[in-house]
């Protein structure tokens, strides 16, 4: 499977951090969601780091493993799908595991 490198910024005030936790609404959460609609089944989102609920973040980095191989549309498509939300894939780029 693909390996992505997602360069990702957002606004934290809605989320309750980054770690995704079950009834609350947390970046990575947002993201695998964004990531399943567009792979078609469960992506897991793995951060770099991690931020406290509330914490905006510039320059986030995560990786995801994709079961398709489309390394030109990944950042538009997870933006797509991450609409309403206040988190932005500024670039996506196929990386070796």
């Amino acid at each position: 499977m693909p390996r992505y490198r997602l360069l990702i910024e957002y606004h934290g005030g809605p989320f309750q951090g980054w770690m995704r936790l079950p009834g609350l609404q947390t970046v990575q959460g947002v993201l695998e969601e964004a990531a399943a609609r567009l792979d078609g089944g469960p992506v897991e989102v793995i951060g770099a780091g991690r931020t406290d609920a509330g914490v905006h973040a510039t320059g986030q980095v995560a990786h995801m493993d994709l079961r398709q191989d489309r390394p030109n549309k990944v950042a538009d498509a997870m933006n797509f799908h991450l609409r309403p939300h206040p988190v932005a894939v500024l670039k996506a780029e196929k990386v070796d595991e």
